[in-house]
C-alpha cells in the first residue's frame, strides 16, 4: 500500500490529468497503471462539483463514492483551513475493515482510489 500512496501523492499523474483530461488515451493509461496495482478495487476521477468524469467501477458504486467522498473531502479541507488558514489538504486516506480509500484533491478535479485490504494470514 505504501507504493500506491507514494504514486498517488506524486505530481506526475496530477500533471497528466490536469493538462490532458481531454486526451482520454493518456488518462486511461494512467488509470490502468493504478488499477493494476496490487489490491486496487477501483478508481474514480470527479470534477470540482463532484460529478464522476472517469471510473473503473459500476455506476451506482461510482455515484455513491463520488458524492460521499466529495462531501467528506470538502469537510476535511474546511477543517484544515480553520485550524490554519495558510494550510491546505493535499491527500486524504481513510481505512476501514474492508477498504482503504485514498483521495488526492487537485484544483478542478479529484482522484479517488479504492483499495481492498489484504487479509492477514
Amino acid at each position: 500500500m505504501a507504493t500506491l500512496t507514494k504514486h498517488l501523492m506524486g505530481h506526475g499523474w496530477k500533471t497528466l490529468l490536469h493538462t490532458n483530461l481531454q486526451k482520454s488515451s493518456e488518462v486511461e493509461d494512467a488509470l490502468k497503471r493504478i488499477q493494476h496495482m496490487k489490491d486496487v478495487h477501483g478508481t474514480i476521477i470527479i470534477n470540482a462539483e463532484g460529478t464522476p468524469v472517469k471510473t473503473t467501477l459500476d455506476e451506482s458504486t461510482t455515484l455513491q463514492y463520488a458524492a460521499l467522498i466529495h462531501q467528506l473531502t470538502a469537510t476535511a479541507k474546511g477543517t484544515i483551513r480553520e485550524m490554519d488558514p495558510q494550510n491546505d489538504l493535499t491527500f486524504l486516506r481513510i481505512r476501514s475493515k474492508k477498504h482503504e480509500i485514498m483521495v488526492s484533491p487537485e484544483k478542478g478535479f479529484m482522484l479517488i482510489v479504492v483499495q481492498n485490504i489484504a487479509e492477514e494470514k
